[in-house]
């Protein structure tokens, strides 16, 4: 008899909520970008050939892209653009990793969100796909909680 195991990092859909607006931009089948990287300034020290200072800078954090099929939810991406036309408002994001049956795994909460390109699907009659959208978000920074 063979033993059933979950493992709890695995998600399926990735539930996308904004904190300062009533605009909820719903569930994308794939979430990538979710990172950071330290800048390192390199520094020479006069008369010590041995080694090289690795020191570290800032920190950036990279953009994140999410897609899904085009769905009833693409309205709140469009009208999140049009508000930027009144001034960028200050917002927070959340994204949260869920399993199929919709237990969250892992949320992101990301600080500062500026949409920065929504891509719409390729149309194309003589080829039915599946019409998808991708929208890329940058950020200032992220805490992880469960």
């Amino acid at each position: 008899m063979s033993e059933v195991t979950s493992d709890p990092a695995v998600s399926v859909f990735f539930e996308v909520s904004l904190d300062n607006t009533a605009l909820h931009l719903g569930a994308f089948t794939a979430c990538e970008g979710l990172g950071c990287e330290v800048t390192i300034e390199e520094r020479e020290e006069g008369g010590n050939n041995a080694f090289v200072h690795q020191l570290p800078g800032r920190i950036k954090y990279s953009n994140v892209t999410l897609t899904r099929a085009v769905n009833q939810d693409t309205k709140n991406i469009a009208a999140w653009f049009a508000s930027l036309h009144k001034g960028l408002a200050q917002t927070n994001a959340t994204i949260v990793a869920k399993t199929a049956d919709g237990t969250p795994v892992w949320r992101w909460n990301l600080e500062r969100v500026v949409p920065v390109r929504w891509q719409g699907p390729s149309l194309n009659a003589d080829s039915p796909t599946v019409a998808t959208e991708t929208l890329e978000i940058a950020h200032h920074g992220f805490l992880a909680g469960g």
